[in-house]
């Protein structure tokens, strides 16, 4: 019954590690890969020539980056050899507790392409009157950023942080392919799925592989329930005026 998962998953450290890794992993992805989405979308903005070239190029890794094979190439980036061991002398991250989760997590933020093309879209969607009139007042850009851009783009960015919120939580293929499928080093990759797929398929326990699932499809109800709630304090909707 429900009273035996739960003394399950209490009597579990690997289960516990699990949930921990990837609250890490979400709380360094979502808001690292949303902040380079936006700083290429407002650079993009600003292109008169090749602007849709840069767009489907820097689009590219999205439909790329999910899948196992550019996963183990980022594995052999980051292992030992790799580019990132020459260029830095500091030997491989994925062999590393405290980076490999990083290495896992910068896979995901190079995916930023679909949350910049939205965010591209809702720039281009702001009255240039609004930054003229800023202008006038002698706002500076760093001013117009923050006073006429985040508001007006305060949807969009509501938009693209519940999405990859949920598919952060949700992250198995680049934990799976940079730890080898094991989720090392020290479970320092173990991310919830890639345990939820450990139990299930891995061990056969589909029972206490089921409830696991249950309780991540819970959590990613109360999160995005939880941003839902937060959005009338910060998200503002030009149609009906401040909220």
């Amino acid at each position: 019954g429900l009273r035996n998962y739960v003394q399950m998953f209490t009597e579990d450290p690997r289960y516990w590690r699990s949930v921990v890794t990837t609250l890490t992993y979400v709380v360094i992805a979502v808001p690292l890969q949303l902040a380079l989405a936006l700083v290429v979308a407002l650079a993009l903005k600003g292109m008169k020539r090749g602007k849709a070239f840069y767009r489907s190029a820097f689009y590219a890794p999205s439909l790329l980056g999910a899948s196992m094979s550019i996963a183990l190439v980022w594995r052999a980036i980051f292992n030992d050899g790799g580019t990132v061991d020459h260029l830095s002398g500091t030997g491989g991250w994925v062999n590393k507790p405290g980076w490999a989760l990083l290495a896992v997590a910068l896979l995901t933020v190079w995916q930023f392409g679909a949350p910049m093309v939205i965010f591209l879209a809702g720039l281009q969607q702001i009255p240039a009157e609004l930054y003229e009139a800023a202008a006038c007042d002698g706002a500076s850009k760093w001013r117009q950023f923050l006073s006429v851009t985040v508001p007006m783009l305060s949807p969009v960015i509501f938009f693209n942080l519940v999405l990859q919120t949920i598919q952060a939580f949700q992250v198995f293929t680049p934990a799976f392919a940079v730890s080898a499928g094991k989720g090392g080093p020290a479970d320092s990759t173990l991310v919830y799925t890639m345990y939820l797929y450990d139990r299930g398929f891995v061990a056969s326990h589909m029972g206490y592989a089921s409830a696991m699932a249950w309780v991540l499809l819970v959590v990613i109800g109360a999160v995005t329930a939880v941003l839902f709630r937060t959005s009338r304090s910060w998200v503002f909707y030009a149609s009906e005026g401040d909220r």
